[in-house]
């Protein structure tokens, strides 16, 4: 370690260089695309110098006029006052660590809840206040997590988690009650299913889902008849995952199946929801991502070879019967790569709000009318320092793994420093659980990379979802290795084409992608001359085999149970920890997060097993581990860094 010291004990001028860099393309002083709900406008504001965000909304000048893509929210002298309901740089005046897990306004806009962790252990309290004064509305809910909603004006629902820290109940709170007298909607008992909860985007119904990794069904409840309770909609079937929503006399249900693999769309009436009509068909090469419903338009965000893609389907008016939906109007991007994600639009309007980006192009939101097709640009996020997205290129390749699999990877540089010729450096990121699908966007950071001649580039290797449902089902349990070997597949083409050398390539991965940097960086460490893996998950057996630690249960359907001995020497060949060996690995940097309530001001007279977790995805003991055999075992002299980060939880620190 003395060493590494000394390794970077010239690097000052560089970091701060890199720092003035990182900050100077901040707008400080800016605000959010306005999402108009009701007669405000809600956005949020960033100061200058303050590391949190301040929630704000002000009058709709033009009140009952229905939505347009034109619509604008005034400015200046004749402007509607901005109100400020909270501030997060106040209240986070008093803590290390402060983030706002949810924030929800009232139907009436009447009053806002929010959800506050200020640990980083991702148990939340809840905190109801009314929106005009700020001042508390009842008793704040503790010990739940960031999942509430309202149920109309007077009432929330909201979940609770138990001891290995999976959402196992949903409540309903009615305002100024005393959390102990809220009633228990739902007790998911079965520690392999953790509850969700959503509203509708009607308003009119609140869903509660319990989903594992490959099964998901849901229940009702009218927002109007809360004391009736929960009622099935979709019943728990094995291997059937659901999800649902409503409009007019309808749910709405996306529905997966080992058959129909990529989802398919049906619809049924209100009054009888066994009985139910094919919307939208399941198709092979197009999975069925997302939903969302309007009063006259459904929008399918959906994804085909490897790329997302928005659908705009007019639905019958209400009442009138629903059919198989045809003719979908399909949204035009510019890049050929990009990510585009939903945002927040208004059911009973014809505006459909987007969020855009590329690695070349910075965040942009749009409004689009579904009824012309007419686009109209509401924030393009600001990039300072001269950046110009012309200098940059941004490309999809496609890398051959062992088995003849096509490999998309999502590569950017800038046209007029990179040569191609080999001599480039690379950093190469990945991460291939979960379905997770890694879509190429932008990030100004990473332009400090860019403007020094690094190529960077994206690996959608198998295990995430990319490129569909099989796609991630060919990179979990006993196809757990497809992902490793994709991504040497893809290191190993970008050598080939000259993108980089061995000796200029780069990797970097967090939590479930440390694992893959873990892994990898066994498999072959000669391909790579540096590591960085953040949050890793790297002790795999030792972890899957403690069903008491928070996700384990859970994620047997993702990674096997190690208690099976198929499953136990499978991911023994693979777990990171157990497969360090006495040979040569490049530079690494291995990070952690450790809440240490010592460092906490106002420390509660806790026991000491109640002070320290943080990080409750990955226990910075596991990433500790890794480093600590790393340096008994490796014959190499480079550079090996563990950083534990104090008063951080799994997505570092806040601010």
């Amino acid at each position: 370690m003395y060493n590494s010291l000394l390794t970077f004990s010239g690097t000052k001028s560089l970091e701060d260089e890199i720092y003035a860099e990182l900050r100077g393309r901040i707008k400080e002083d800016d605000i959010s695309a306005p999402v108009r709900r009701g007669p405000y406008y809600y956005y949020r504001r960033t100061l200058e110098g303050k590391e949190y965000v301040q929630h704000c909304r002000c009058l709709v000048s033009n009140d009952g006029a229905p939505a347009s893509v034109y619509d604008v929210m005034q400015t200046g002298p004749d402007a509607s006052p901005e109100h400020v309901m909270l501030d997060e740089n106040i209240k986070a005046q008093d803590h290390n660590y402060y983030r706002i897990g949810a924030f929800r306004v009232s139907p009436n806009n009447k009053l806002v809840a929010y959800a506050e962790d200020t640990k980083g252990d991702e148990i939340y309290t809840i905190f109801v206040i009314d929106a005009e004064t700020r001042t508390p509305v009842g008793k704040p809910l503790v010990g739940v997590t960031s999942d509430i909603e309202w149920a109309g004006n007077d009432a929330l629902a909201y979940s609770t988690m138990d001891e290995i820290l999976r959402p196992d109940k949903v409540w309903l709170h009615k305002l100024e009650a005393d959390q102990s007298s809220d009633t228990c909607l739902y007790h998911e008992k079965d520690d392999m299913f953790s509850l969700v909860l959503e509203a509708s985007e009607s308003k009119k119904y609140l869903f509660v889902a319990s989903e594992s990794k490959i099964t998901r069904f849901v229940f009702y409840i009218d927002i109007t008849e809360l004391g009736k309770g929960l009622t099935v909609l979709t019943p728990r079937l094995d291997g059937i995952d659901t999800s649902v929503s409503h409009r007019g006399n309808h749910f709405f249900i996306q529905r997966r199946s080992e058959e129909f693999f990529n989802s398919e769309l049906l619809a049924c009436q209100l009054d009888n929801t066994s009985a139910t009509t094919v919307l939208l068909p399941h198709r092979e090469s197009v999975k069925i991502q997302d939903i969302r419903l309007f009063s006259d338009h459904l929008v399918a965000y959906e994804r085909e070879n490897g790329l997302p893609r928005v659908t705009i389907y007019r639905l019958p008016a209400v009442g009138e019967p629903l059919e198989s939906l045809q003719d979908g109007l399909t949204v035009d991007f510019i890049d050929p790569v990009y990510s585009v994600d939903p945002s927040e639009s208004q059911f009973s309007s014809s505006v459909l709000r987007f969020s855009y980006s590329s690695m070349r192009s910075p965040p942009s939101v749009y409004d689009y009318d579904m009824n012309t097709g007419i686009s109209v640009v509401k924030k393009i996020e600001t990039v300072l320092g001269g950046f110009d997205s012309s200098n940059y290129v941004t490309e999809r390749k496609w890398a051959t793994a062992a088995d003849g699999t096509q490999i998309p990877i999502s590569v950017a540089y800038r046209k007029d420093l990179v040569k191609l010729d080999g001599s480039d450096p690379l950093l190469l990121y990945g991460y291939g659980s979960y379905e997770a699908c890694i879509d190429p966007s932008f990030k100004a950071s990473r332009l400090s990379l860019l403007d020094r001649g690094f190529v960077y580039a994206i690996t959608h290797i198998r295990g995430g979802g990319e490129m569909g449902r099989q796609w991630y089902e060919n990179g979990k349990l006993h196809k757990k290795k497809n992902t490793f070997t994709d991504f040497i597949a893809c290191a190993e083409y970008l050598i080939e084409k000259k993108y980089c050398s061995k000796e200029k390539l780069c990797i970097h991965g967090r939590s479930a992608g440390g694992l893959l940097i873990g892994a990898v960086l066994n498999m072959r460490p000669d391909l790579f001359t540096a590591a960085v893996a953040g949050v890793p998950f790297v002790d795999v057996l030792t972890t899957m085999l403690d069903p008491t630690i928070p996700l384990t249960t859970s994620e047997w359907e993702e990674w096997g149970d190690p208690r099976k001995d198929e499953y136990y020497f499978y991911m023994k060949s693979y777990s990171p920890v157990d497969n360090i060996a006495a040979r040569k690995y490049p530079a690494i940097l291995v990070t952690a997060g450790l809440y240490d309530e010592a460092d906490h001001e106002e420390k509660e007279e806790e026991s000491a097993e109640e002070d320290v977790p943080s990080d409750p995805r990955v226990m910075y003991s596991e990433p500790a581990k890794f480093v600590a055999k790393l340096r008994d075992v490796k014959t190499d002299d480079n550079v090996l860094l563990f950083e534990c980060e104090l008063g951080a939880g799994h997505f570092s620190k806040s601010g």
